[in-house]
C-alpha cells in the first residue's frame, strides 16, 4: 500500500541524515524531493504546497534534541504533518440516534460501494455488535441488487428486497419501516452510481438524503483513480452534507495521493479504508498509523488488532501446550500456521505492517508468496493423516504420489520438508523456555541476514525460510 510514495519519501529523507543542524540550506533539496514524491503520488497541488510550507516552517532552526539526531527529527516533523493532513485521529461513526441509524452510501460506479456495504455490515456486526439491515436503491443495475443480496447472505446481514421498477425513495423508506419492525440497529442504503458525475445522479441522491435524514452519509472513493478521486470528492461534497469517506482498493494503490488529499479538499474525515477483496478487508482509518506505514515505520497496533480478530486462539493455545509437552511440530501444525497467515492477508500484508519491512513486503508480492503457500497447502493436503503426523514415513513412492496429487514437483516437496524440519527445531527451543534461544536460532535460517537482520525475520520463522525468488539480495 502506497509503496511508491513510501519509497520516494524514504529516499528523500535520507538526505538530511547526519546533519548537525536543520537549516533552510540543508533541507531545501530534501523538500524538493518530498514535493516531487507527493506530486507523482497524485496528491492535489494545494495540499502539496501547504504540506511543504508547514514542514519547512517546523523544521528550520529547530535545535537538535538530546534523544534524536536531526535526520530523525526531520522525519518526525514529516510524520506529524502527514498525520495532520489526513485528519489527526480516527473518527468513529455516529450511530447514537433512534434506531435504525441510517447510513447512506454515495459514489461513482465501480468505486466499490456495494462491496463496501457488505464490509461495513460485517464490521458493525462483529466489532460493534449491531444488528444490520442492507438495501439496494440502485434501480439502474439489476445485478447490483442481486450482488448485495448475495453479499448480505455471506456476512449474515438482513436484506431488504427491492426491484428495478420501484423508485429509489420508495425503496429506502420501505427499508426503514422494515428495519424498525425487525429491530435492526443500523440500515445501510446502497445507491446508484454512474461512470461520471451527472445532474440526474445528484438530484436522486439529494432526494434520498432529504427523505432519509441519515445519521451518516459516506462517500465511497476508489484510491486508485488518483487526482480524479479528489475532483469527484469535491463535487459530491458540494452536493451532499457528507459525514465521512471510505477509501477503497488502497491495497492496490502504490501512490497514496487520494489518502493525502481527500481530507484536505472535502474537510471530511476518512473513516474506513478498504485493503482487499474479502468482506473482512475493511479497517478503521487511523491517520497516525497510515503515516507510519507511508514512512516505512510499520503499523504494529493494526497488526495486533488484526491478529486478535483473525487468529484462532484455541488452535494457538493447543499448539503451545503441545510444544511445551515436548511433542513434535508436525505438518498439520504447519498447515494451520499457513492458513492463519493467509487469513491475515498473507506474508506481504503482514510485512507491510512490520517496521522496516516495506521493501520485503513488495518483494513478497512480486514473488507471489500466496501462490507458494497454496502450493504448500496442496502438498500437505495430499498426504495421509499418518504422513502429516510423521513425515519420516515419506519414502520415494509416497513422495511421487503426493506430488502427483498436488500438481507439484519432488523438489517442491523436499523444500517443504526441509522448511518444516527447520521450523520444528525452532519450536523445540520454546520447550526449554527460551524465547531468546528461539530468536538466536532464527538468525541461522536461510534468507536471514543474521539474528538482527531484516532479511527474512518473518519469512525465516514462518515457515522456516524464504522460497526461491524471495531471498534478500
Amino acid at each position: 500500500m502506497f509503496d511508491n510514495l513510501s519509497d520516494r519519501l524514504s529516499s528523500a529523507l535520507k538526505k538530511v541524515t547526519g546533519k548537525a543542524r536543520l537549516t533552510d540550506d540543508n533541507i531545501r533539496d530534501t523538500l524538493r524531493e518530498v514535493r516531487k514524491a507527493l506530486l507523482e503520488a497524485d496528491v492535489a497541488l494545494p495540499v502539496v504546497k501547504a504540506f511543504v510550507q508547514q514542514v519547512r516552517a517546523a523544521a528550520v532552526g529547530q535545535k537538535v534534541s538530546k534523544a534524536l539526531n536531526p535526520g530523525q527529527q526531520f522525519v518526525k516533523i514529516v510524520q506529524d504533518e502527514l498525520v495532520s493532513v489526513m485528519g489527526e485521529a480516527a473518527t468513529p461513526l455516529n450511530l447514537a440516534v433512534q434506531p435504525p441509524a441510517v447510513i447512506l452510501m454515495a459514489g461513482l460506479q465501480g468505486a466499490g460501494k456495494t462491496t463496501s456495504v457488505a464490509k461495513l455490515s460485517k464490521y458493525l456486526q462483529e466489532r460493534e455488535k449491531k444488528k444490520v439491515m442492507v438495501v439496494s436503491a440502485d434501480v439502474y443495475r439489476p445485478a447490483a441488487i442481486k450482488q448485495l443480496e448475495t453479499l448480505a447472505g455471506e456476512v449474515g446481514a438482513l436484506f431488504h428486497p427491492s426491484s428495478p421498477d420501484q423508485k429509489p425513495v420508495d425503496i429506502a423508506m420501505g427499508a426503514v419501516d422494515a428495519a424498525r419492525k425487525q429491530f435492526a440497529d443500523v440500515l445501510i442504503v446502497d445507491t446508484a452510481g454512474r461512470l461520471h458525475i451527472d445532474e440526474q445522479l445528484m438530484d436522486e441522491i439529494r432526494g434520498l438524503h432529504k427523505a432519509l435524514d441519515p445519521a451518516e452519509t459516506l462517500f465511497v472513493i476508489d484510491a486508485m483513480i488518483g487526482q480524479d478521486a479528489v475532483n469527484t470528492a469535491s463535487v459530491f461534497n458540494d452536493a451532499l452534507p457528507l459525514t465521512g469517506v471510505i477509501l477503497t482498493k488502497a491495497d492496490g494503490d502504490a501512490r497514496g495521493g487520494a489518502a493525502l488529499s481527500v481530507r484536505h479538499v472535502t474537510g471530511k474525515p476518512i473513516k474506513f479504508i478498504g485493503v482487499g477483496e474479502k468482506t473482512d478487508a475493511l479497517e478503521t482509518f487511523h491517520p497516525d498509523r497510515i503515516a507510519s506505514r507511508i514512512l516505512g515505520m510499520g503499523d504494529i497496533l493494526s497488526l495486533i488488532e488484526q491478529a486478535e480478530q483473525t487468529i484462532d486462539k484455541s488452535k494457538a493455545e493447543k499448539l503451545v501446550k503441545k510444544v511445551q509437552k515436548g511433542k513434535g511440530f508436525d505438518l498439520e501444525d504447519l498447515r494451520d500456521q499457513l492458513q492463519q497467515m493467509q487469513n491475515m492477508g498473507g506474508l506481504g500484508a503482514l510485512m507491510d505492517k512490520m517496521p522496516g519491512m516495506g521493501g520485503l513486503a513488495q518483494a513478497a508480492q512480486k514473488a507471489d508468496m500466496g501462490k507458494e503457500f497454496r502450493r504448500m497447502d496442496a502438498m500437505i493436503g495430499s498426504m495421509t493423516p499418518e504422513e502429516r503426523r510423521n513425515p519420516e514415513l515419506l519414502n520415494g513412492s509416497r513422495k511421487r504420489r503426493i506430488t502427483m496429487g498436488s500438481g507439484t514437483q519432488i523438489q517442491d516437496l523436499n523444500r517443504l520438508l526441509k522448511q518444516h524440519k527447520q521450523m520444528g527445531k525452532m519450536m523445540k527451543k520454546l520447550k526449554g523456555g527460551g524465547m531468546g534461544k528461539l530468536m538466536r536460532g532464527m538468525g541461522g535460517l536461510p534468507g536471514m541476514g543474521g539474528a538482527g537482520g531484516l532479511g527474512g525475520g518473518l519469512g525465516g520463522g514462518m515457515p522456516g525460510g524464504l522460497p526461491p525468488g524471495f531471498r534478500k539480495k
